[in-house]
């Protein structure tokens, strides 16, 4: 029940300024999802956001990067899913930007299930 546009930005520099501007413009929220740290792509789009004044009007966006802390060796799935990087994850963020916290809730209980 949500549509969304997908842009696999798969570099960091140079930014693309032109979609960045575009995507904020036409969508009331964003999520920057990534496998790497604080600090990475996500900072430098709400850098260029920032400036350019695209968070003044109301845009909502969400960073999802690997936390600030050590994530053990292991499987990757389990890794994505202490991180809180797993589809279903995404997903609730997602839900949850949107306002639909219930439904938030329910979707990564569910996903975390199977």
């Amino acid at each position: 029940g949500v549509s969304c546009t997908v842009v696999d930005a798969r570099f960091c520099k140079p930014l693309d300024s032109q979609l960045i501007r575009r995507c904020a413009k036409e969508h009331p929220v964003m999520i920057s999802i990534e496998e790497g740290a604080i600090g990475g792509f996500a900072a430098h789009v709400m850098q260029f956001l920032a400036c350019e004044g695209l968070l003044d009007g109301g845009l909502k966006f969400r960073p999802m990067t690997l936390p600030d802390r050590f994530i053990e060796h292991g499987d990757y799935r389990d890794q994505l899913a202490e991180a809180g990087l797993t589809a279903g994850q995404v997903a609730g963020t997602v839900l949850q930007v949107l306002g639909r916290a219930s439904e938030a809730t329910q979707f990564s209980l569910n996903s975390m299930m199977r």
